[in-house]
């Protein structure tokens, strides 16, 4: 899960985003290692809410514009969804946490969605997640980051 982290910020740094959303896509699936079972939750086709937890949790330390996209970046996946070749290029395990998400959005959903202030950051987030899966590539060490997650504390 860490690799999958550290991956997603790097693919962040590479599109040249802002230092708030490298450090959200370094953050995006904290609320994992908040949750007692992550493995289980699946297993028992159960939603842990990783998003929601790891928001509650960082919001307390993390300006706004790191946190927000963190928290609708499930929703992204949700909204992203309803084409057919993004669904089609998602893992298996995405596919079966997508169900147990909600599955995709209806066009009301999606509306609603599109309004928020951080709907595009969420949407880029949710990219670098998906591309953020490879395997045998070198991986920054989290230290690299600390700078910049300073910079982004309240």
């Amino acid at each position: 899960m860490s690799e999958h982290m550290l991956q997603s910020a790097m693919i962040a740094e590479k599109a040249k985003s802002s230092s708030s959303l490298v450090c959200a896509s370094l953050l995006h699936d904290y609320g994992h290692f908040l949750l007692e079972d992550p493995d289980e939750l699946v297993k028992n086709e159960l939603d842990g809410k990783h998003e929601d937890i790891g928001y509650e949790y960082l919001k307390r330390f993390f300006k706004k514009d790191v946190v927000e996209p963190i928290k609708y970046h499930v929703l992204a996946k949700r909204y992203l969804a309803r084409n057919k070749k993004y669904y089609n290029l998602l893992s298996d395990a995405s596919k079966i946490s997508l169900k147990l998400q909600g599955g995709k959005l209806n066009k009301k959903e999606s509306n609603e969605f599109e309004k928020i202030p951080f709907f595009k950051n969420s949407i880029k987030l949710r990219k670098f997640d998906e591309l953020a899966k490879k395997t045998n590539i070198k991986i920054k060490s989290i230290n690299k980051y600390k700078d910049l997650l300073s910079s982004q504390l309240l």
